[in-house]
């Protein structure tokens, strides 16, 4: 489930906020990151805002895979 982190920057001292829906997904449009849904966009953050945005989940393909052995 695609999963995001967006954490301000400290002279704004506001919560980061953590957003998640098996349908998110992340645009970037005139200065803006735009997250949207199937129900269209829920949340918007300015590019001037300063905020860092980091993807938190786990690639799908990586729940069923093992670490590769390692060499001796």
């Amino acid at each position: 489930m695609p999963a995001y982190l967006i954490i301000h920057p400290r002279e704004q001292r506001r919560d980061d906020t953590h957003i998640e829906d098996d349908n998110l997904t992340l645009r970037f449009e005139a200065g803006w990151a735009i997250f949207a849904d199937t129900g269209g966009d829920c949340l918007a953050i300015p590019a001037g805002l300063g905020a860092q945005i980091q993807r938190v989940d786990e690639p799908e393909e990586l729940h069923d895979q093992k670490p590769a052995p390692q060499k001796e």
